[in-house]
């Protein structure tokens, strides 16, 4: 096989940086690509060369096979890489990056062809004996089949597009009044998504557990797997948090459930690397075939960690055409090994993906901690365009509950300002009694996490907020915030915060430099930095990480976080009755369904608009009963956050 020189990654953000990272420890030359939102992103600082492939949009830069091989010639790439996600398992691409004479850092097209669409997979791994979950894969695709089928298997079900992964044109079903419904936004959700509309059914099983094995194999036909993956605790069907070992796997079920995973591998000739994923029942003894990923995981730091291997080297080593350096015989676990996702969003509102600059970021370090990502310490924006995983942390100890207790401590020690994290959400996930037990499954967070509070700030964050407004207000006006006291005693100010839609007000009075009183609290300030402040209270001293942008002010402390605002002297709020009756975006995004018009009657709760950001499909519903008034917008449109999608008049 021909050897090659320079590694193109057809990606972006943290494994575009990872695949980099290791490509240039093999002594390979790399080329980054960009779109336009990405210009200046880490990855394409870290790689030798970087080349822009065309505008924010996916579907014109990332996923455009003809912007990536005139970058791939352009820049002398003779290989390519491509991370996961995005062009990863599209057969095309990897036809296409050997008929232009690259080496293709993955698997053959045949063999992601195989496995690429849900449907034709299943097929296959039912006419190879694979246990499968009892569904329907079939050709006839209209609604009322489908329907059909779902009331033969049995609710719940789950409607999943054929073609896709990462929980997008995936939805539970559980009443059957759903189905017409959820068939219609899954398969627009999956036509959006992957190109194709194609739905499979599956019969729901509760309270299992997502368990998947990682796959390796060479051109030699040598195949071996590396161990399973936990990948249960899930939002929205899509991963958060992963381990490896599965706490619900022995020896005996691993043996059975990587040998089903070699054969599955061996049936389509693959190579690479690999991940056959699998349910596990909730006995605890019985495993159903869900799909092949055809690429690198997302979460396979985990099984690097318990294996001391270099993934994303091995599948460099193999494209070129070595053999695999070790026998399943020789393949050891070393310990345990958690990773979460750190995404943008705000789990309080259903997850709801973020966007904006992310104005400070500072990843924990520490013994047996790893963190994966693609960004600058500040300036950086989380886009609309993208997914909106942060990065990936991951703790590794000799025993589960060391990884736990050290990832416990790693997010603590994480600074993200300036958007809002799941944070504070994966530590409460981390602490449940069920998750440290190991005893989560498909339903962990439905279960136990159904309805989440917004954020609240402890008093302790509340005062440091209203001293750096406070110090930021007296430097405004020309004044040392230091000196704000006099020979007769110290003088009050009040300061009104606004944060969510909570208010606070809160006295300060200064005592002299760097020492203050706030509601009766004395605080001093022991220790300054650039976007840091280090407090005592109370004989307990705590740093805190803030930045200021415009009229807000993004304070964290521990797993506290505060975004708020200096109301002291604003204007009265906005009259709350006209917010009730506004429908705003609460992101930059695309109108891709309008579903109401201007002058009709409609229910609170009814579904008005839908949009598109962060490659999943947000419903817009009325908040109160009314008529609609404005609807000025419309399919295809792109909008901005805040911005006017309806407006009604109150119902008489």
């Amino acid at each position: 096989m021909a050897g090659f020189t320079t590694i193109l990654v057809a990606n972006r953000g943290e494994i575009a940086c990872r695949v980099i990272r290791s490509a240039r420890a093999l002594g390979y030359r790399t080329v980054a690509v960009h779109s336009e939102a990405d210009a200046g992103a880490l990855h394409t600082q870290l790689a030798d060369l970087a080349v822009c492939i065309g505008p924010a949009e996916a579907k014109q830069s990332y996923l455009s096979i003809a912007a990536i091989l005139e970058a791939a010639k352009a820049a002398g790439a003779d290989a390519v890489h491509p991370g996961y996600g995005f062009l990863s398992e599209n057969a095309d691409f990897a036809t296409a990056c050997v008929d232009a004479g690259l080496v293709f850092i993955g698997p053959p097209a045949s063999a992601i062809a195989a496995m690429g669409n849900k449907a034709a997979a299943k097929r296959r791994m039912i006419a190879a004996k694979v246990p499968c979950v009892p569904g329907y894969q079939g050709n006839d695709q209209s609604d009322a089949t489908l329907i059909n089928e779902a009331t033969k298997i049995g609710l719940p079900v789950m409607v999943k597009a054929a073609a896709g992964g990462g929980g997008r044109g995936m939805r539970l079903v559980a009443d059957a009044a759903d189905l017409p419904h959820v068939i219609q936004a899954a398969r627009a959700e999956a036509e959006n998504a992957f190109g194709s509309a194609e739905l499979i059914l599956e019969k729901a099983v509760v309270d299992g557990r997502h368990v998947e094995i990682q796959i390796f194999s060479d051109h030699a036909g040598n195949t071996i797997h590396l161990g399973e993956r936990d990948c249960s605790v899930q939002r929205r069907h899509q991963k958060v948090i992963e381990e490896a070992p599965s706490p619900a796997v022995n020896e005996d079920l691993r043996a059975q459930m990587g040998a089903a995973a070699v054969a599955a591998a061996k049936a389509i000739q693959y190579v690479g690397a690999g991940t056959v994923e699998f349910l596990l029942d909730s006995n605890g003894r019985d495993f159903y075939f869900l799909e092949m990923n055809t690429r690198l995981q997302v979460e396979h730091p985990v099984t690097e960690a318990i294996t001391g291997l270099d993934l994303v080297a091995l599948q460099i080593e193999v494209a070129a055409g070595k053999a695999l350096p070790l026998a399943q015989k020789d393949v050891r676990f070393s310990g345990h090994a958690i990773e979460v996702r750190l995404y943008a969003e705000a789990p309080h509102a259903g997850f709801l993906p973020q966007a904006g600059d992310l104005l400070r970021w500072s990843p924990p370090t520490g013994s047996g901690l790893r963190t994966d990502h693609g960004l600058h310490e500040a300036g950086q924006t989380i886009t609309p365009f993208y997914d909106p995983m942060i990065a990936k942390i991951i703790a590794h100890g000799m025993s589960r509950e060391e990884a736990r207790r050290r990832l416990l401590v790693a997010l603590e020690q994480t600074v993200a300002l300036g958007v809002d994290t799941n944070r504070a959400f994966l530590s409460d996930l981390l602490s449940h009694p069920d998750f440290a037990a190991g005893k989560a499954t498909t339903r962990f967070i439905p279960q136990h996490f159904a309805s989440i509070p917004a954020p609240q700030p402890d008093a302790a964050l509340l005062q440091a907020a209203a001293l750096l407004w406070f110090e930021r207000s007296a430097r405004a006006n020309g004044h040392d915030p230091g000196q704000g006291w006099s020979s007769t005693g110290s003088v009050s100010w009040p300061v009104l915060l606004g944060w969510g839609e909570a208010k606070r007000k809160i006295q300060i009075a200064v005592l002299g430099p760097d020492r203050y009183r706030t509601d009766g609290a004395e605080i001093t300030v022991t220790q300054r930095g650039k976007g840091m402040l280090r407090l005592r209270s109370e004989g307990i001293e705590r740093s805190l990480h803030f930045a200021f942008a415009g009229d807000s002010l993004y304070l964290s402390s521990g797993l506290a976080d505060i975004a708020c605002r200096d109301l002291t002297w604003a204007p009265p709020a906005e009259n709350e009755a006209a917010a009730e009756r506004e429908l705003r975006a609460p992101m930059n995004g695309r109108i891709v369904a309008v579903l109401a018009a201007e002058g009709e009657t409609v229910k609170r709760g009814q579904r008005l608009v839908v949009m598109e950001a962060m490659k999943m499909q947000h419903e817009m519903v009325a908040r109160i009963d009314g008529q609609i008034e404005k609807l000025p917008v419309k399919v295809g449109d792109q909008v901005a956050t805040r911005q006017l999608l309806a407006a009604l008049a109150v119902a008489e």
